[in-house]
């Protein structure tokens, strides 16, 4: 499976991102999940791992799951914002997810509710070109900011 990769360093130190493009396959999930780890680790946030690996979870099996464009990769971006991060799920289908609240027997469709439920803030914008782009907000909590403003936490 293709993956290809960029990293950036936004205006200020604490700005940022890192994009890769995923071949649209189940595998892409978990391999996604351990690139997002070792993100997190590099920058020294560990308090957010464990919410940001669901939300992406969620939101890069729904792009794997309901996106029928042949040929399309799957992009992720993780944005280290200084008080926060943003996960990114970019995609080629223009229909936007939609918040539902299934039956307790449902087998399927908690996924955006679970994203509602992690993260500060979420939503969907649409992509310049084609597709949209999902993205969920994760605020990092003070103490763990204030560790790394004195230098204690990673550098990445």
């Amino acid at each position: 499976m293709a993956v290809t990769s960029t990293f950036t360093t936004g205006p200020s130190p604490d700005e940022r991102t890192v994009v890769r493009r995923w071949a649209r396959h189940p595998r892409c999930v978990a391999r996604a999940r351990a690139d997002l780890r070792m993100t997190l680790a590099s920058w020294g946030l560990p308090t957010v791992e464990e919410a940001a690996l669901l939300v992406l979870s969620e939101l890069i099996t729904n792009a794997v799951r309901h996106v029928r464009v042949p040929g399309r990769q799957i992009e992720t971006r993780y944005l280290h914002q200084g008080d926060s991060v943003r996960i990114e799920v970019h995609d080629a289908a223009d229909p936007q997810p939609r918040l539902m609240t299934p039956p307790p027997e449902a087998v399927h469709g908690r996924g955006l509710f679970l994203v509602d439920a992690l993260a500060d803030q979420w939503g969907v914008t649409p992509w310049t070109v084609v597709g949209k782009a999902v993205w969920a907000v994760l605020a990092i909590p003070d103490d763990e900011r204030a560790s790394m403003a004195d230098g204690q936490l990673g550098e990445g």
